[in-house]
């Protein structure tokens, strides 16, 4: 049976070949446009599907390169992915200031508004919006310039990326002394074990899990110092290129006739202004701060009673913060994981949406780029839906966190057909060895959750115009939305026996286990949104104006003092390795996670306090959210489904935070 999915089968040795399709197909795109811009009576059907569907077919051969960059890096990927770069920066440059097609765009608006669907007007409403913030309007000099800018903001966000995985790869700590890892669980301990001139070695990388289990198990606190150093000062090289991505970013806002990037970032999201966003999260950290500061005093109380000297340091936190977690609710990370194996726990997800949305997953065979990575079909009511991918282990070579990504979105196509989606999730779990398989921590577990809700999001799309079809055309600060949603149930007691089984014993995880995780879910939580506040203000500041690197230091160091608890050391250039603002697209939108985290808490609480399988709730969440992508305005669909305003109060209530008004 021939597979309706494209298969991935880009290598290293293929790359060549694959780059030169992508030349090709955008070469074939610049003649069909051309040929589109003749046709004397445009209409949607003649002129905006082509336009669009030539577009997927670009992003279905360009995806697999970028994908390989990120999952499987190595010197020819790189090669290859930095030289397609700006060409396609290029082009859609180029298209984005064409004022032919914009002008076309807007004649078929015009004319065919009022028989268009919804989908079809919102894809021809995002088009003229989006030509208009390309800069199409602007002077022929001026247009240049734009298009110069986001060429050079293309390279030298893939150098901050590529600076940053460098980085990552090529520092390690080796500790000879047992006495320092005694306190490794012992699955962390032998995945750090090596045989260095005939002795024993532990050695740790600034990959997560690596540097998460000595962050949170070493006993010897100028290693944790060490490491915390290694990791907070990675790619000093940023240092520059981060100044000079700001300056690109607010030249171009200026040249589009916005005051700063701020403004021009937010003209495609829910919020309306810089002072919205700034107001919506200091009004966040008004009412998160007392509790984040009794938290603090309470840990470092606990730590000084362990022995500590001196006040509690960041380096020091994961430490002792797993210390008195344990000693509070007798919880240990370490103690979960031998019930959550991978495998295991991507099956219980898979049960969790059967029960809640009717969802079926089969693994299928199908070409991947390593061993470790599954394929699975998702079927519905008995109709095959979509194809995904799940890498989730660490490795070489692999950038670090977590995410999903598309490759092909569901859409029609020129003949009617519908075409099914195709999506990624790529995590760092720890990895398998020959003896232990991969075994995940309760954050991980949540992670997944996480990663699921975007894959959702995109593979569960009812829309047939691909330009807001699945997470398409959904504003940046409604995206984590959905993904947000389903890391909540994570921890559901209901959820949680799907899968928590000993991968040893195959004995399921003991109630008492169970409430304890639960109960110590908001464990530091004010902590923990203070700290994301602290992200997310820095972010929208220092896109308020043209700032230098000093700058940037003096706003950072402005933003701890007024939000922060746990005060970094002085050395720490977290800036250098904020690659969601200086290499992906969180640029002034990085408060977009708590934004929607509103958004995501209320909509879990609708399933919690009416029963979490509730069909009638969760067939609306499904139809309103997961199904029309981004063929709507987010708020307006939020109220389709919720039938009001999102509460922020939701958001504190499910943190555990108390506020005044609050029992």
């Amino acid at each position: 049976m021939v597979s309706i999915f494209p298969e991935f089968t880009i290598s290293d040795q293929n790359l060549d070949r694959q780059k030169k399709l992508v030349l090709e197909q955008i070469q074939s795109n610049r003649e069909t446009i051309k040929k589109l811009l003749k046709i004397k009576n445009k209409t949607y059907q003649n002129f905006v599907k082509p336009y669009q569907l030539m577009h997927v077919k670009l992003t279905v051969l360009f995806s697999p390169v970028s994908h390989l960059n990120y999952v499987k890096n190595s010197e020819k990927t790189q090669k290859v992915y930095s030289e397609l770069l700006p060409v396609l920066t290029e082009y859609y440059t180029e298209l984005g200031q064409s004022r032919q097609l914009y002008e076309a765009f807007k004649e078929i608006y015009q004319k065919e508004k009022d028989s268009l669907n919804q989908e079809q007007k919102k894809v021809l409403e995002d088009a003229v919006r989006d030509f208009e913030l390309s800069g199409v309007n602007l002077p022929d000099e001026k247009r240049e310039k734009v298009k110069q800018i986001n060429i050079k903001l293309s390279q030298l966000q893939n150098s901050f990326a590529q600076n940053l995985l460098n980085a990552t790869d090529s520092y390690e700590m080796v500790v000879e002394d047992f006495e320092d890892v005694k306190e490794l669980p012992p699955t962390e301990l032998e995945s750090a074990k090596q045989e260095r001139d005939g002795k024993t070695v532990y050695r740790f990388t600034l990959h997560q899990p690596s540097y998460i289990a000595y962050m949170t198990y070493g006993s010897n606190r100028d290693r944790r110092e060490e490491l915390y150093r290694a990791y907070v000062t990675r790619a000093p090289e940023n240092d520059k290129i981060l100044e000079e991505i700001l300056s690109l970013r607010y030249r171009k806002a200026k040249l589009l006739g916005f005051n700063n990037y701020a403004e021009l970032s937010l003209a495609t999201k829910m919020a309306k202004s810089p002072q919205q966003v700034i107001n919506f999260l200091k009004n966040l950290a008004e009412k998160s701060k007392p509790q984040a500061e009794q938290e603090y005093s309470q840990l470092n109380s606990f730590a000084k009673k362990l022995g500590l000297e001196g006040d509690l340091q960041a380096y020091d936190f994961a430490y002792y913060s797993e210390k008195m977690k344990k000693q509070m609710f007798d919880v240990n990370d370490e103690d979960f994981r031998p019930y959550f194996e991978k495998n295991r726990v991507v099956e219980g997800l898979f049960q969790f949406l059967n029960r809640l949305f009717k969802l079926e997953f089969e693994k299928v065979n199908a070409p991947v780029w390593h061993p470790s990575v599954s394929v699975y079909h998702i079927y519905r009511k008995g109709k095959l839906i979509g194809r995904i991918y799940l890498d989730l282990e660490s490795r070489e070579g692999k950038k670090d966190g977590a995410w999903m990504d598309e490759w092909v979105v569901h859409h029609e196509d020129e003949k009617g057909r519908i075409i099914s989606p195709v999506a990624f999730i790529v995590a760092n779990f720890s990895p398998s060895s020959k003896d232990i398989p991969s075994l995940l921590r309760p954050y991980d577990v949540e992670t997944l959750f996480h990663e699921m809700g975007h894959a959702l999001h995109h593979l569960l799309s009812e829309v047939r115009e691909p330009f807001v079809s699945g997470i398409s055309g959904v504003e940046w600060d409604a995206v984590e939305f959905p993904s947000q949603f389903l890391e909540k149930f994570a921890y559901e007691p209901s959820v949680l026996k799907t899968f928590a089984y000993h991968y040893k014993t195959d004995q399921p995880i003991p109630d008492e286990m169970v409430k304890k995780l639960k109960s110590s879910k908001n464990f530091l939580s004010a902590l923990s949104m203070v700290r994301q506040i602290e992200f997310s203000l820095f972010d929208i500041l220092i896109h308020l104006d043209k700032y230098t690197s000093d700058d940037v230091q003096k706003i950072l160091d402005q933003v701890r003092q007024e939000v922060s608890v746990i005060k970094p050391p002085p050395y720490n250039k977290f800036q250098w390795s904020f690659s969601h603002i200086f290499a992906g697209g969180y640029a002034a939108g990085y408060y977009s996670y708590k934004w929607a985290e509103v958004l995501s808490a209320d909509a879990y609480f609708m399933f919690i306090d009416n029963g979490i399988y509730n069909d009638e709730i969760a067939e609306s969440f499904y139809s309103n959210i997961l199904s029309k992508g981004g063929s709507m305005p987010a708020d307006e669909l939020f109220r389709r489904f919720a039938g009001r305003e999102p509460d922020i109060n939701a958001l504190l209530r499910l943190s555990g935070i108390k506020t005044g008004g609050q029992q």
